[in-house]
């Protein structure tokens, strides 16, 4: 008998990849510790290597860090490494060059809950079957939205973004997830915990129906930024009904016709040093080998 296989678990909504999240920081080389030395990620070599901005590479995504007064994301980030004991030693070696600001590390049984100097927080998780293939990227980011907001947000990502989105729970709190790329998605988890001001940070995601989504967004007043032929943006996500504003989050919108989609971003590993180098394994790959 042929074996049978799941079709639907192989669908891709609209939004079809993660590319960055963006927050500004007020000192690049406090920076460069955390995000390059500590958490093991990779400075773009290529593009934005000035002292006001850094991109940093993390497999297939990036985060993007211009200078400027501190942004916090209201969630956290998720954060794929291979080896989280080897993060854990180089989170330890920026504790002191990082004493006085907000730098924080715990380790837990399968994860580490770390934060950068300036207050945000990044979950890091080693590889496994919740992340697909992925062995070094950004599988998620959780966003902390008001109480009874869940199912209108997923709504909004299947009717105005067209992308997959299902509200189930996150440690044991209704939540909305809306699929953006392979193995990543938005968690939009309801706390009624007090939240901060929104402050500007955003992420940036590449879509395969660029127009659709625009028309629909246009129509409802919440395009916030024409930027070029092949990006625009939205900052406000509504109910789809009523237009009651539910969570505040700038999506950078591209098409895959952008210049910049899929370019290939370059990974190191970070265990190599000069006094334990090993030739040919200068490099990390995104992904973890194929199981068929």
């Amino acid at each position: 008998m042929a074996k049978k296989f799941d079709r639907a678990a192989e669908d891709l909504g609209n939004i079809v990849a993660l590319e960055h999240v963006n927050v500004t920081i007020p000192d690049q080389h406090l920076s460069t510790l955390f995000y390059i030395v500590g958490l093991g990620l990779t400075r773009d070599p290529y593009l934005v290597t000035g002292v006001v901005n850094m991109w940093a590479n993390v497999g297939r995504s990036q985060f993007h860090l211009p200078t400027n007064e501190p942004q916090v994301l209201r969630g956290r980030v998720g954060l794929v490494t291979p080896d989280l004991a080897g993060l854990a030693r180089r989170l330890e070696s920026v504790a002191k060059p990082l004493d006085g600001t907000r730098f924080d590390y715990t380790v837990h049984n399968d994860h580490i809950d770390t934060t950068c100097p300036w207050g945000n927080r990044i979950r890091c998780h080693a590889p496994d079957e919740r992340f697909g293939p992925v062995g070094l990227g950004i599988p998620y980011v959780e966003l902390d939205v008001p109480v009874g907001t869940a199912d209108r947000i997923a709504r909004f990502y299947r009717e105005i973004m067209a992308t997959l989105a299902t509200v189930g729970e996150a440690d044991g709190a209704p939540a909305a997830r809306a699929s953006v790329g392979n193995h990543q998605e938005l968690i939009f988890r309801e706390t009624d915990a007090p939240a901060p001001a929104y402050d500007g940070h955003h992420i940036q995601v590449y879509v395969a129906d660029f127009s659709g989504p625009h028309g629909r967004l246009a129509k409802r007043g919440l395009i916030s930024q024409e930027d070029n032929q092949h990006q625009y943006r939205f900052r406000d996500i509504v109910d789809v009904d009523s237009g009651e504003l539910l969570f505040t989050l700038e999506h950078e919108v591209r098409s895959m016709t952008h210049p910049l989609f899929a370019r290939p971003l370059a990974n190191r590993n970070p265990d190599q040093t000069n006094n334990e180098f090993a030739p040919g394994h200068e490099t990390r790959a995104w992904a973890m080998p194929y199981s068929g």
